[in-house]
């Protein structure tokens, strides 16, 4: 991207919407900081990142700390430091159970990497929008053993795990923006008697004044209460959550 005019750059980072979460955002750290002079722009260039990828929430905790530092380019700098040293993925590798049966939904590209670094892990991975085989497809290339699982076999693949695997967008004060499917699978896991492990990492979690924000702009996409590629499910559903600094039980979320 180097040479690219700052507004183009902005640009194709708007649209970049089927993007990894982690990808984008470091493109637009480094996009927001060719505003760094120009603070009216930066103000702009915010609303449009947020506006188009409302339910990625280091988007929102990024603009954020670079619309309050006091130098954005630097401020560009330490969010992409913090997030190449995010310990979320390791330490969910460690803390895992060995040689664990786990159910994810869809695709959550985070996860493969996480999953790979372990030589004892079964993935069932729940198709709900066509995309289950090709995650599977990843994890067999890095040597996991994986099934794609029909969404309508979603709650005897669910019930049968040792554990459920959500990746989370973004964490709420009530809720998280999980893949569609999500919402499904944790509920027939708590009844179940499955842990259901919610995958945050930095950026993820949303403070309770920044929240209405985000959740109106998903509320106000949607056509109707169903349908789109996210779920908001009920921090009532998790049993663990892995974040940045630890891995804590759920009603230590938020403390």
């Amino acid at each position: 991207m180097r040479g690219v005019h700052p507004i183009e750059r902005l640009r194709y980072v708007a649209r970049a919407t089927e993007a990894p979460a982690d990808s984008v955002v470091r493109e637009a750290a480094w996009s927001l900081a060719s505003f760094a002079d120009d603070p009216a722009s930066m103000v702009t260039a915010c609303r449009r990142l947020v506006d188009r990828h409302p339910g990625n929430g280091p988007i929102w905790w990024l603009c954020a700390r670079i619309l309050t530092a006091g130098d954005a380019e630097q401020e560009a700098a330490r969010c992409v430091d913090e997030l190449d040293a995010d310990r979320t993925l390791r330490d969910l590798a460690f803390e895992l159970p060995e040689e664990a049966v786990a159910a994810v939904v869809g695709w959550p590209p985070r996860l493969a990497d996480a999953f790979s670094r372990r030589g004892d892990l079964e993935v069932r991975v729940v198709d709900v929008e066509g995309d289950g085989p090709g995650f599977v497809r990843v994890l067999e290339d890095v040597d996991v053993p994986a099934v794609d699982v029909d969404v309508t076999d979603l709650a005897a693949a669910v019930a049968s795990a040792d554990v459920v695997v959500i990746d989370a967008a973004a964490i709420g004060p009530e809720v998280a923006l999980v893949p569609s499917g999500s919402w499904a699978a944790a509920s027939v896991a708590q009844t179940s008697g499955v842990p259901v492990w919610l995958v945050g990492g930095v950026g993820r979690r949303i403070g309770e004044r920044t929240w209405p924000a985000l959740r109106d702009r998903i509320v106000t996409g949607a056509t109707a209460p169903w349908g789109g590629a996210v779920d908001r499910m009920p921090l009532d559903l998790v049993d663990h959550h892995v974040g940045p600094t630890d891995v804590v039980e759920a009603p230590e979320l938020w403390r």
